[in-house]
């Protein structure tokens, strides 16, 4: 049974007793009644009669004896009726002082504290009035936008460090890719160095060898005083055979490119690198302007074209050294 029909069933009024609840802040049957008494001038003196009860009887009768008391303690009025004014100002909720903001229990104040830093509390008279039906979808709705927010948030922050990543990974494989072709770069040029010299070694193996048979060739025809043995006429065309491949033996190539508004640039250059090498050097390195060209030899006039790219330089006779011109593309 609850506390309002507690007083009914005592003989208060419905009015009076809910009033006497409010007031004393819900805080039981016992309150509400001292409130009751204490200003009992107030109240109807006839109580509704219950007959399912005896409470009423015993609510009137003690409104009787505090009737018929003749003298009445000043000290236990004084009482009551400080009783009665502190039971309207009740505390209901606290308040932070700072923000003004109003909470219902102590672990909502910890949390605001916690939250926003305000250290200024006191207790509050004013009742917290739940939310209605209406105000609660409002404030899931509120919610719901808001966790939409942060979500879209994250995922755009996601995308960005996904995006980044991404790039990192490319950039990274874009350094290995360079250097893996900068390594079979090496490679290659060192295979051709090696091939150069393998060659260049087994032609002077198979040039002694043939100094050796002519000489021994020789001394055979003065051992036995063969006519002509004096003549050296098989040798001379070995001995004169070594010369052209002497252009093999330079270790570099310095090449001087013209270019069109007068400028120079020297370069050092293998005797086995590709006239391509000599171009992707000017493309670098020009200072005159932009855009196609060609290179040519003044003297005898010569104009490289794409199938020259691919040739060596000792091949194209700007060994040990050669003046190339820039032009335009023919």
């Amino acid at each position: 049974m609850s506390d309002l029909n507690l007083l009914m069933d005592m003989g208060f009024p419905q009015e009076k007793a809910e009033r006497a609840l409010s007031v004393t802040g819900n805080q039981g049957v016992e309150q509400a009644m001292e409130w009751l008494l204490a200003h009992g001038d107030s109240m109807e003196t006839t109580p509704a009669r219950n007959e399912s009860s005896g409470a009423v009887g015993d609510a009137t009768e003690t409104l009787e004896k505090v009737a018929d008391k003749p003298e009445v303690d000043e000290s236990e009025v004084k009482t009551t009726q400080d009783l009665g004014d502190d039971s309207s100002v009740l505390a209901k909720s606290l308040k932070c002082d700072e923000c003004n903001k109003k909470f219902r229990t102590d672990a909502e104040v910890e949390f605001h504290a916690i939250k926003t830093g305000h250290q200024s509390f006191s207790e509050s008279s004013e009742e917290i009035v739940p939310l209605t039906e209406e105000e609660k979808k409002e404030q899931l709705k509120k919610l719901e936008v808001i966790i939409k927010q942060r979500r879209a948030e994250k995922a755009e922050q996601e995308k960005r460090e996904e995006l980044e990543k991404e790039k990192s990974r490319r950039k990274t494989g874009q350094e290995i890719t360079g250097l893996r072709q900068k390594m079979q770069e090496d490679e290659m040029k060192q295979l051709a160095e090696m091939k150069r010299r393998e060659k260049l070694e087994a032609k002077q193996a198979r040039q002694r060898v043939l100094e050796q048979i002519e000489r021994d060739k020789q001394a055979r025809r003065e051992k036995f005083g063969m006519a002509g043995a004096t003549a050296p006429a098989p040798v001379a065309p070995v001995t004169q055979a070594a010369p052209p491949s002497a252009p093999m033996t330079y270790d570099e190539c310095n090449i001087q490119v013209r270019m069109m508004n007068g400028s120079c640039l020297t370069q050092k250059f293998s005797p086995n690198e590709q006239l391509a090498a000599v171009r992707l050097f000017v493309q670098m390195n020009r200072t005159d302007s932009e855009g196609p060209f060609s290179l040519m030899t003044n003297f005898p006039k010569k104009v490289f074209t794409e199938n020259d790219m691919e040739t060596p330089l000792n091949a194209l006779g700007l060994v040990p050294s050669a003046v190339l011109i820039v032009c335009k593309p023919q």
